[in-house]
């Protein structure tokens, strides 16, 4: 089939798991061209090259791990009113001639609109569509409650009516809708490749600012740390104390992930699933008035796969996560996931009901 598939360029785990996504499909004998914005497109046009076609899209301002809403929405707003006709005629550079069969978005609205337009059928695969199409009980919506409105409205307004939604988790709310299927978190290959082993050192991915104890916590725990991202101008490892500042590495962070007692990072999904698959605890700390994040971490916590906390100022938080790492481990035993087969099979369902007018 011809398909149309759109990424979102705010944060890499779009264009990490649409990396795979596509690879898959192209092996199958369909042919893609590809809308993305931001790093997404970066990433993906180094891989798929002129079959990649950049788009505007929506981008997040962070300042002292917070969500800066005003500066967000002025700078959105301002990209908005110079993209829209740019992105209107990269739409129709790109599309004319190939009369795309079906959509694939993930979370990309100008692939989604051209489908509707068109009277495609549009495939939603994506995290976020779980804030609207799923039932969130009060815990996890607790104190917070107007941060998952306004996530809620938002993701509700961005994708509506699509044929089918995929949604992937590593949690499983029931969900409130149909024409939903909850899939399993999309892993890269790197991932699939390793086997995990139960090593001695924490992994810290921080990039956050407004952590200024951290290193001072991480020492007092005495055990050794792999900190990535607070020392992002060197190019070899620095050691203090049991503290190990490494350079950015793909290959090394993998490994270092792989082999990790515990992982104490951010909330993002992309690591919290592959920290999840590989049951690795986890001691998440999502950006404030970011929901999405917020929802990863309190089901992490729900789940009894590690923790969550607002920040990483106190002792009490880190020294309770290891303390507790034997606890975090044993309920991870219990996570299932064969690889990307789920999600894989289903897509192709969806494919061939396309291919058949049924979808």
């Amino acid at each position: 089939m011809r398909i149309l598939y759109g990424v979102v360029g705010e944060g890499m785990g779009h264009a990490i798991r649409s990396r795979v996504l596509i690879d898959e499909l192209l092996r199958q004998g369909h042919e893609i061209k590809v809308m993305a914005s931001s790093r997404a497109c970066d990433f993906l046009k180094g891989r798929y090259g002129d079959e990649v076609k950049r788009i505007h899209g929506l981008h997040l301002i962070y300042e002292e791990n917070r969500v800066r809403r005003g500066k967000t929405l002025w700078t959105n707003v301002q990209a908005g009113i110079s993209g829209v006709p740019h992105n209107i005629a990269a739409y129709f550079e790109r599309v004319d001639g190939f009369r795309p069969q079906v959509v694939i978005s993930d979370f990309e609205s100008w692939t989604y609109l051209y489908g509707i337009m068109h009277r495609l059928p549009v495939i939603s695969i994506d995290n976020m569509q779980i804030i609207n199409r799923c039932t969130l009980p009060s815990e996890i919506t607790a104190d917070v409650e107007d941060e998952f409105r306004l996530a809620k409205g938002f993701v509700k307004s961005k994708l509506p009516f699509c044929a089918h939604y995929l949604v992937t988790t590593f949690f499983t709310p029931e969900i409130r809708k149909e024409k939903t299927t909850l899939v399993p978190p999309i892993l890269r290959p790197e991932i699939l490749a390793v086997t995990p082993e139960n090593g001695k050192h924490l992994l810290v991915y921080q990039t956050g600012e407004g952590y200024d104890r951290l290193a001072d916590i991480l020492h007092q725990t005495k055990m050794p740390c792999r900190v990535y991202g607070m020392r992002r101008d060197i190019t070899e490892p620095e050691v203090a104390g049991n503290l190990t500042y490494m350079p950015f590495s793909e290959t090394g962070f993998i490994e270092d992930l792989r082999t990790a007692r515990g992982v104490i990072a951010g909330g993002g999904f992309t690591l919290m699933g592959e920290a999840v698959y590989l049951r690795k605890p986890m001691l998440s700390v999502p950006l404030n008035q970011q929901f999405e994040q917020i929802l990863n971490a309190r089901y992490l916590q729900k789940e009894g796969f590690g923790l969550t906390a607002p920040d990483l100022n106190t002792d009490a938080t880190v020294h309770e996560f290891v303390a507790r790492l034997p606890e975090f481990q044993s309920n991870l035993a219990r996570y299932t996931q064969a690889g990307n087969t789920t999600t894989l099979s289903k897509l192709t369902e969806l494919l061939d009901r396309a291919a058949a007018d049924l979808l």
